[in-house]
């Protein structure tokens, strides 16, 4: 195999994805087409389960979270899972959004989702998309938009108008990071334009979520095509890779699931986030759906593993004295396995081990990371999921510069190398005993 060929390829689709989900409502529904490409039938939360050996489905909940799973027989031992997430740090527009300067700029009040970096932001094309609330003949419609065109911008101040603006500056959201829309006879018709992109009347949207986004494409660049810039590649990498290992692996004794959730980078205290009850609830649903009891969820959730898998930081190459002085990931040179003492990752060595022998097996690369420990870290998804579903879980990553930056920065081979432990470990199974895990392989 020319890893070198497949890396390049895969990252072209990875690209193509990210183009097509700007903000978590069209990520959930990228992936929701993709597996109706792929034959898998769609249920809804408020409806019965009829599930069945062999079946493949999936659910969303709040058109912005995904759980895909795979059934091989009912006499399963154990479910195995790869969580990541769908949301980005970006701008949330707020109600009556319209804003006027000086009698004639129309320009849009927002504020911060996420922790974002504000300075890359400024003086580039930004769009808005999102959901609208939609009075229907049939009740309230939700209904995805994208205004797809160059919108919007954030103008920078001139420096002869603060000449110490490269000396460090704090921005103010509410004064600095307005993005301007409008000139002269434009102003007011915002919400108008949208309404007009999501082909509905103004007078029918009842509500909104709507995010700002770069509009900048995603390339491949670097002396030997290396590297690859976009925006959402924290955490879309993550994302698109576990959902082509999951199509392309299964085991008969394992259930394979594929999550995604939103709202990670607020804290994922939502009912469609990881620190909610929604992966809770699918697996408890496929296991009295396969007629089981719920000891047999019990035994099977002792047995069971998750992959968390939430991009990671790579060593800066101009300071690189902000990482640990051994724990030093790069990128191209494999997936990163995340440990913290403070347990804001959920590795230990049990779980470490489990997935490096993973990655033997799918013939790729790993590395480690921990935080600097003067300089503390962000959370992820691993240990708020655990609290609701107690299953082995293991934290790793991608690695990435220049994070949570609306244009950010990964290897072409990583997501080629999670594709491939991803089909390696939605193809085992495993067997654990308190002090002792068995990685049975593919069947």
């Amino acid at each position: 195999m020319d890893t070198e060929k497949m890396a390049r390829e895969t990252t072209k689709e990875l690209l193509q994805f990210i183009g097509e989900s700007p903000d978590c409502f069209h990520a959930a529904e990228a992936q929701a087409r993709r597996l109706r490409a792929e034959g898998f039938t769609e249920l809804c939360e408020a409806e019965p389960w009829d599930l069945k050996e062999g079946g493949r489905y999936f659910v969303t909940r709040n058109q912005s979270s995904l759980i895909a799973f795979k059934i091989g027989r009912k006499d399963f031992k154990s479910f195995h899972i790869i969580a990541s997430h769908s949301d980005s740090p970006t701008f949330k527009i707020k109600e009556n959004p319209e804003l006027e300067a000086e009698g004639w700029y129309g320009r849009l009040n927002v504020e911060k989702y996420g922790g974002m970096l504000c300075a890359p932001w400024f003086d580039r094309p930004l769009s808005v998309s999102g959901r609208l609330a939609v009075r229907t003949e049939r009740g309230i419609e939700m209904r995805l938009v994208n205004a797809d065109r160059d919108l919007l911008m954030i103008p920078s101040l001139a420096i002869h108008m603060n000449r110490s603006v490269n000396d460090g500056y704090k921005y103010s959201i509410q004064k600095d990071m307005i993005p301007m829309y409008a000139g002269g006879e434009g102003k007011g018709t915002f919400m108008e334009l949208v309404a007009e992109s999501a082909g509905v009347s103004q007078e029918d949207v009842l509500g909104h979520d709507l995010f700002l986004y770069s509009r900048m494409p995603g390339t491949i660049w670097g002396a030997r095509e290396e590297f690859v810039s976009s925006p959402r590649l924290d955490d879309l990498q993550c994302a698109f890779a576990s959902l082509k290992g999951f199509l392309r692996g299964s085991h008969p004794e394992s259930i394979s699931v594929h999550a995604v959730f939103d709202n990670e980078e607020v804290g994922s205290c939502t009912r469609q986030g990881a620190d909610s009850t929604f992966l809770e609830d699918v697996l408890g649903r496929i296991n009295s759906g396969l007629g089981r009891d719920g000891q047999e969820l019990l035994q099977a959730l002792a047995s069971s593993f998750m992959i968390s898998a939430d991009n990671a930081h790579a060593v800066h190459p101009n300071q690189g004295e902000k990482a640990d002085p051994v724990n030093r990931p790069l990128m191209n040179r494999g997936i990163v396995i995340k440990y913290h003492g403070g347990q804001k990752y959920t590795t230990d060595a049990v779980s470490a081990a489990v997935f490096k022998e993973i990655c033997r097996r799918a013939e790729v690369p790993f590395q480690t990371f921990t935080n600097h420990s003067d300089i503390p870290g962000g959370s992820t998804l691993g240990n708020l999921s655990s609290s609701h579903v107690a299953v082995r879980t293991v934290d790793v990553g991608l690695p990435q510069l220049a994070m949570h930056s609306p244009y950010e920065t990964a290897g072409v081979c990583d997501t080629w190398y999670f594709v491939r432990a991803a089909e390696e470990f939605f193809s085992s199974c495993l067997r654990a005993r308190e002090g002792s895990c068995c990685l049975d392989g593919r069947r």
